[in-house]
């Protein structure tokens, strides 16, 4: 499968690509055979398949393709790339092929490790701790829990989208570009790509922020030292961009030369935020018995910036002597008790809390409510009291810790959002991953359990240990420059420091590896023209020229330089491409696509609307600046996409829209065939209508409502006999009675009478001319014709074998049910039961497809799904049922699976008898000229000279067990379908035969023989094939049979293999599928010239005699299922 299915693609924005871009899934098996018609015959002939044998140039044997069906593999590159390397390989025979590597990647490795690595970051360390403080454990907690619940919505729709088949390597850019299109799926892409680039820009920053804060101050280029407001900020925002494009520089580099070093080097840094999270929790834990010590130090209820002075006290008393403190020399001209000092400083006292009391302090209840800020205040601990004058100026203010920023809520939702993205982390290595159906859900989902559990927890735990100035102190100068969060850690803050500055390197350097591999993909994808340059690169395939456009974007938000600033641009990017997720998702499920079939199964088109909602809500709370230009570029690449090198449409007014819109539709549908994943049947329903106009087979448009379920197209058509000029009103009056049953049966779609001088041209005009432009009909849904036999409907079913011939010509599928009226309503309900498909020869996919249908409707809901196939001989059964398994798992689609082994038998006495009345019967309807009543005696003379030839030829041996039945010919012309008893097959009269189908000798008979289609019974006993043995041993019996039945040497032995297929599978069938609801069936050809139809209708009537309802199905010659998203 790993080759066949890539060697039959055209890859992502190839030259034959339609639609979507996405690789067409063109079948390798549909019109691939080259046999010639002796190799055919050789092939089948023997094989109980003689009746498939005209199938076999485009439909091939179901046991011959399942194995190449199941066996295919996720690949580690693109579908493109593969296909790429496998032409280059045909191109190049000498050179030997290299081996895919098999995706070996579980969940916990390949989806949870990675999801857990990139959701944990900088935020978590640097921001965590003054969020809470802000906004209090009530409202931080109301972000946390909205922000988590926006993900796990976000990754139910995606994991819904992620198992909806074979994924390729490209994340999130695929799944939403193959599921909403390439306009959609471009300007996402975009977005996710610069919002990985900005992630890029906000690690780096969060690194630099821990270098030049936390580990290495002196550093600094820019010194901040003495500096105050404006301009120690602009001093820090420097040191910020030198040492951010330094470092940007730097792990472009590393990123250019050895990008496996990066891969290798994950699980080290994903080490260290799960050791600095551990020692956050460790140092809870201590804070209960035995807290930290971290004075902070309060002038009246102001924060002090520990720095430049050791003592919490404007004096001490020392020598017996008062002594000034450097805190006092800070605030006044003198070390001198009498000095003059700042008039706050002299008004209030100094004092020195515990900065953590620890979680069992009752710190809790202070730390509840939010205490936002503006630029330049004061951090203030509350509940105590200050004496200030409102009007003095304010001096000294260096001395306080003051906010650098203005804080709010949305503000707080904006910075926060970051620390939980990373959720694609896991669809992105979807091509590395061993069960990507399996893996994904279970990991992503579980990544962002335990992640909101720690983030949920670390506000609460947070609120309960760590005072609250301390919290509001976002760069820990109240604490001696510590971080907050490394205050509380144990055994030391430095394990914090370290641990998190790692793990933003490595975040950093995985988000300029990703996202030049994103920008690659989509520039190789082709729907953005002018990007088409960054989709080169070395020859490894390294995207070098992407990785340049890359690092020029990140260096945009390091000149920004804020972490503060930058979270919040990223926070729109990853909405927005998160919202068009859950809109996949949600459009999927509505739109109730054939190929939507996830095997993720706790998804609903309400959680994911929910999700979208909150991810727009999410944008706006953010910033609703920061929204509308997200959305506007978004807006622009999609329109671009969309009309790049198309005519731009304007309509007048509602109506004029419509028209333009319904006009693009139909012409963008004449573009090429749709993707397999969109085909879904489109019927033309054939009805007949009697002389009131009324429809005849009601239950035809039943059974089309159960197929559609109201979605796609759907055309009920009939033929009026006459002229236009004189048969108008009985046209329009067939019309009405079409509308009136598709209104009652719920059939939503379109009506059409064709007024035609016979039935056989109507019903052809139909099938050609059904549709408007691309929006056509692809199957054709026809009764069969139930009274075939009765000499008045000879041209109905030759009419139907017409039917047949024009479908097969015009690449259309077929679907006829035989004993329509038996079908179900669409008010009934069956409550159990089963749909057995009997999977003969590969079609393209249709018997999958329809029970699947079927079974999305109320009336077959409960029905359980049966697959059968057919073994040969020189099969392996076991091997085959384990592809078919292998196969219906990548197709998601459940049901139990069978494979029925036909061994080779000898054709039997009773097909050679019911093979001779058939021809016999086929000779007689062709003299049309013949009344009813003569046609009826002639048949019954032939029959009558049948049975007197057995008699004379045996006349001890063969006796008539049928005295009180009716003649042949009524039997065979007036007995409906559903009347028709089903006749008990006896033990078979086996002849064996060599390839031409001739009979040699027989083997031991036992019971009677039956023909039901003309009533003839007859009885082979052992005393008769005993005496025949005996009077010419030496020839084994041969001369006797033939003595007993000279007709059988003239019969068409290709006639004879198809009965002997007819009857074998009917057999088979009766066997297992008599009790089913349904039972789905391969229809073989029709002859391909005139001669034998009655012959083609004998052998249908043969395989299905017994059923109560079959469907049976033609493909059109595509594929209409497949295994990819």
């Amino acid at each position: 499968m790993l080759n066949n299915m890539t060697d039959t693609e055209e890859g992502e924005g190839g030259p034959n690509s339609q639609g979507d871009g996405n690789p067409k899934e063109s079948s390798p098996f549909i019109n691939s055979s080259s046999a010639s018609d002796v190799e055919k015959s050789q092939q089948y002939d023997g094989k109980n398949m003689a009746l498939f044998e005209e199938e076999m140039d485009n439909s091939p044997m179901v046991s011959s393709i399942l194995s190449s069906l199941a066996n295919y593999s996720n690949l580690p590159q693109g579908s493109k790339e593969h296909e790429e390397a496998e032409n280059e390989e045909g191109a190049a025979p000498s050179k030997k092929k290299p081996a895919v590597k098999a995706p070996s990647l579980g969940t916990l490795m390949g989806v949870y490790l990675p999801c857990i690595q990139n959701i944990f970051g900088v935020i978590l360390f640097l921001r965590m701790t003054w969020m809470v403080g802000i906004g209090g454990v009530f409202g931080s907690f109301i972000i946390v829990f909205m922000c988590c619940s926006t993900t796990m919505l976000t990754a139910i729709s995606m994991s819904a989208i992620a198992t909806n088949g074979v994924v390729p390597a490209g994340g999130s850019y695929y799944m939403i570009s193959r599921s909403l299109g390439p306009e959609f799926g471009g300007a996402v892409g975009i977005c996710f790509y610069l919002g990985t680039t900005f992630a890029g820009a906000m690690y780096i920053l969060g690194a630099i922020e821990l270098l030049l804060v936390y580990i290495l101050p002196q550093a600094a280029i820019f010194k901040m030292e003495g500096l105050e407001g404006a301009d120690m900020e602009a001093a820090m925002l420097n040191n910020m961009r030198v040492y951010g494009t330094i470092v940007l520089s730097f792990m472009a580099t590393v990123v250019f030369v050895g990008v496996k070093y990066v891969n290798k080097l994950a699980l080290v840094f994903l080490a260290c935020v799960i050791l600095s999270i551990l020692a956050v929790y460790a140092g809870v834990i201590k804070t209960a018995f035995e807290p930290p010590v971290f004075p902070v130090c309060i002038l009246g209820n102001r924060t002090l910036i520990s720095k430049g002075f050791d003592v919490c006290a404007k004096v001490i008393e020392r020598d017996n002597g008062t002594v000034t403190t450097k805190l006092w020399k800070i605030f006044c001209d003198s070390e001198f008790l009498n000095a003059t000092c700042d008039e706050y400083f002299a008004n209030n006292n100094v004092s020195e809390i515990q900065g953590i009391p620890g979680v069992s302090s009752g710190i809790l209840a202070e730390n509840l409510f939010g205490y936002y800020l503006e630029k330049g205040d004061f951090l203030e601990k509350r509940g105590i009291s200050a004496m200030q004058d409102p009007d003095a100026p304010i001096t000294n203010s260096n001395r306080y810790v003051l906010a650098d920023i203005t804080s709010f809520f949305t503000l707080l939702v904006g910075i926060y959002f970051p620390s939980v993205t990373g959720i694609m982390a896991g669809s992105n290595r979807s091509g590395d991953l061993r069960d990507a159906q399996k893996s994904i859900p279970i990991g992503t989902i579980a990544a962002i359990t335990t992640t909101s559990i720690v983030y949920m927890s670390a506000v609460v735990l947070f609120g309960a240990c760590i005072e609250g100035v301390v919290l509001r102190d976002k760069f820990g100068e109240g604490v001696d420059g510590n971080l907050v969060i490394g205050t509380l850690a144990w055994p030391s803050p430095w394990v914090i420091v370290i641990g998190s500055f790692f793990s933003t390197c490595g975040a950093g350097l995985q988000s300029l590896t990703g996202a030049p591999r994103l920008l690659q993909a989509i520039s190789r994808d082709g729907v953005i023209p002018f990007l088409k340059v960054f989709g080169h690169g070395k020859a490894n395939g390294e995207p070098t020229w992407a990785l340049l456009l890359t690092a020029s974007i990140c260096e945009i938000g390091i000149i920004i330089a804020s972490l503060d600033a930058v979270a919040p641009i990223l926070s729109m990017f990853f909405l927005m491409c998160y919202m068009f997720v859950n809109l996949a998702c949600a459009l999927q499920t509505l739109l109730r696509t054939p190929n939507w079939r996830p095997r993720f199964k706790f998804y609903h088109w309400a959680l994911s609307f929910l999700g979208m909602s909150l991810c727009l809500s999410l944008m706006f709370i953010c910033s609703w600046y920061y929204a509308i230009v997200a959305m506007v570029i978004a807006t622009c690449i999609y329109k671009y996409i969309e009309f790049a090198g198309a005519e731009k449409e304007w309509g007048d007014g509602i109506r004029g829209i419509s028209l333009s819109a319904a006009r693009f539709a139909l012409m963008r549908l004449e573009e090429g065939p749709p993707h397999t994943k969109n085909w879904r049947p489109q019927i033309m329903v054939l009805v007949s209508v009697d002389s009131e106009q009324n429809v005849e087979q009601p239950r035809l448009l039943s059974l089309t409502n159960q197929l559609k379920a109201g979605k796609g197209l759907t055309i009920v058509g009939t033929s009026v006999v006459g002229t236009f000029l004189n048969n108008h009103a009985e046209a329009q009056k067939a019309d009405q009675s079409l509308r009136k049953l598709m209104e009652t049966e719920k059939v939503k779609g379109f009506s059409q009478v064709v007024i035609s001088s016979n039935l056989r041209d109507g019903t052809s005009h139909l099938i050609q001319v059904g549709g408007l432009g691309g929006l056509k009909h692809n199957t054709v849904l026809v009764s069969w014709p139930r009274t075939w036999k009765q000499a008045e409907d000879n041209l109905r079913f030759r009419n139907f074998i017409e039917v047949v011939r024009e479908t097969t010509a015009a690449s259309m599928a077929l679907l006829v049910p035989k004993n329509i009226a038996a079908y179900p309503s669409n008010g009934e309900r069956f409550t159990e039961g089963h749909i057995d498909v009997w999977w003969i020869v590969h079609d393209g996919g249709m018997l999958m497809l329809l029970p699947f249908l079927l079974c999305q409707h109320k009336v077959w809901r409960k029905c359980k799904m049966r697959i059968f196939t057919v073994a040969q001989m020189d099969d392996n059964s076991i091997q085959m049922k384990k592809d078919l398994i292998t196969f219906l798992y990548h197709l998601r689609i459940d049901a139990e699976v069978e494979v029925v082994e036909m061994h080779d038998s000898d054709i039997s006495a009773y097909t050679y008898e019911k093979t001779l009345v058939m021809e016999q019967r086929s000779q007689i309807l062709k003299q049309m000229h013949l009344t009813k009543n003569e046609m009826e005696r002639e048949i019954q003379s032939i029959t009558d000279s049948s049975r007197g030839s057995i008699r004379r030829k045996n006349p001890s041996n063969l006796q008539s067990q049928q005295s009180s039945e009716e003649p042949a010919g009524v039997s065979m012309e007036e007995k409906p379908e559903e009347e028709s008893v089903a006749v008990s097959r006896p033990k078979q009269v086996q002849l064996i035969h060599n390839k031409n189908a001739t009979p040699t000798s027989p083997t031991t008979p036992a019971g009677s023989a039956a023909t039901p289609g003309s009533e003839v019974q007859m009885t082979w006993t052992d005393k008769a094939e005993t005496q025949a043995t005996a009077c010419h041993p030496e020839q084994g019996g041969v001369k006797d049979i033939f003595n007993m039945k000279p007709e059988w040497e003239s019969l068409n032995q290709s006639n004879v293999r198809r009965m002997h297929t007819a009857l074998r599978l009917n057999e088979v069938i009766m066997k297992k599928s008599k009790e089913a609801k349904l039972v789905l069936l391969n229809m073989p050809g029709p002859p391909k010239n005139c001669m034998g139809e009655e012959n083609y209708m004998e052998f249908l009537e043969v395989l299905t005699e017994g059923l109560n309802r079959v469907l049976l199905v033609r493909g059109g010659g595509r594929e209409v299922i497949t295994i990819y998203s």
